[in-house]
């Protein structure tokens, strides 16, 4: 018999990832986390929490967001000026951009190579590299 509470594993990983266990991140954490990796925007995260019938402002969303990102929960892939998406998935992986869809997808391991890299400015270091490949549906 499961004798964990309902919600207990996204509120550990909140905990272990250094964040309190808030209301608003717990609801945020379970539909994010709780269905398999995914590409979100702000915007999306909103609808679908207001389809839940939960009680979240986009302004909390998009504060959220950034704090799960911040603590390595999601990946910030910046797309344009205009268009970011958050991964749940946090590994070093690259993605396609659908234009006209503004869908965003996984690249399969192994198909992008990067030969060389610029050398950073003074001061600086390299701490990753995002590869968007834009697709024209």
């Amino acid at each position: 018999m499961d004798t964990q509470r309902p919600y207990s594993n996204v509120i550990n990983q909140l905990r272990e990832a250094g964040l309190r266990p808030t209301r608003q991140r717990i609801a945020l954490a379970k539909i994010l986390f709780e269905g398999g990796n995914r590409h979100v925007t702000a915007e999306m995260l909103h609808a679908e929490v207001q389809n839940a019938k939960m009680r979240v402002s986009l302004a909390t969303v998009y504060n959220t967001l950034h704090q799960f990102t911040a603590a390595n929960l999601l990946r910030e892939i910046v797309v344009d000026s205009q268009r970011c998406y958050f991964d749940t998935n946090v590994s070093d992986h690259h993605h396609f951009f659908h234009e006209k869809s503004n869908l965003l997808e996984d690249i399969p391991e192994g198909q992008v190579e990067i030969s060389a890299l610029p050398q950073p400015p003074a001061g600086s270091e390299i701490t990753r590299v995002d590869v968007v490949v834009k697709l024209s549906d």
